[in-house]
């Protein structure tokens, strides 16, 4: 099973992500939040809600929010936030413990990509969304982003017999626009509207200092040799040069549907 499918991975994970992670991911959610009007009558679901990039954003809105994660490390980030109209509990997104139906505006910020049935997913999202609703799910591009991207790049570059970086399904089908609303359709929504949209991950060279925590939730990073990855960290201070921060343009999919 990968790491990524593992809950006790996530919640290790939590601090770290909340740190470096999430302050890169809320700049999409923000995207994705001005594709749907909410009001505070609005009930919005925010699934595999991570330390609620999406979830905490949404409740600026005034709207009743409920963010669900399968890790209750990532759960007790969010509910440590403590906001009145957000409510986060630990649930699988492939078998929501909710009514059909029951939310206006239904997201997924890189959640529901990660899932082992991505499908299921989708259509639970679908399923718990009303009529006339709406659904909202982000994935990245089949080459990912930030700093997995930028291992990506790298591996390619210097170890090209090693091939590719290994993704989750969900990402390989859906960066294509055409693919992803067709997936979108067939879990239950209609009228799907994708876009690309870019920003750049501001790596802090600084960070080298401990790569494996830099690029450790990567196997492919994990996989390399004592030499690989000094050769790895050697090539990234190259490309920043003189700079601080090397920034990595990051291409998202955000797909908008309606129930």
């Amino acid at each position: 099973m990968p790491a990524y499918e593992n809950p006790d991975h996530w919640d290790q994970a939590a601090q770290h992500y909340e740190e470096t992670a999430h302050p890169f991911t809320v700049q999409y959610a923000e995207m994705a939040l001005t594709r749907v009007a909410l009001t505070p009558e609005s009930r919005v679901l925010d699934v595999a809600a991570g330390t609620g990039a999406l979830a905490l954003t949404a409740a600026r809105t005034g709207a009743q929010v409920l963010a669900t994660d399968f890790s209750p490390g990532m759960v007790a980030r969010i509910s440590a936030a403590n906001l009145p109209n957000v409510e986060a509990r630990v649930m699988d997104g492939q078998a929501l413990s909710l009514e059909d139906g029951s939310f206006d505006a239904v997201f997924s910020i890189f959640g529901v990509i990660m899932f082992p049935d991505w499908r299921k997913g989708l259509s639970e999202m679908a399923r718990v969304t009303r009529a006339g609703g709406h659904g909202v799910i982000a994935t990245w591009q089949d080459r990912g982003a930030a700093t997995f991207l930028l291992l990506g790049q790298i591996r390619r570059k210097l170890f090209p017999e090693r091939g590719g970086m290994t993704m989750p399904d969900a990402v390989q089908a859906l960066s294509d626009p055409s693919d992803f609303a067709r997936e979108l359709i067939a879990a239950g929504y209609h009228d799907p509207q994708i876009e690309h949209v870019t920003h750049d991950y501001a790596l802090d060279i600084g960070a080298l200092a401990e790569p494996d925590t830099l690029f450790g939730m990567s196997p492919e990073w994990i996989s390399l040799t004592d030499a690989e990855k000094a050769a790895v960290l050697a090539e990234v201070r190259d490309m920043a040069g003189d700079r601080a921060i090397l920034p990595i343009p990051s291409t998202a999919l955000i797909g908008v549907a309606r129930r």
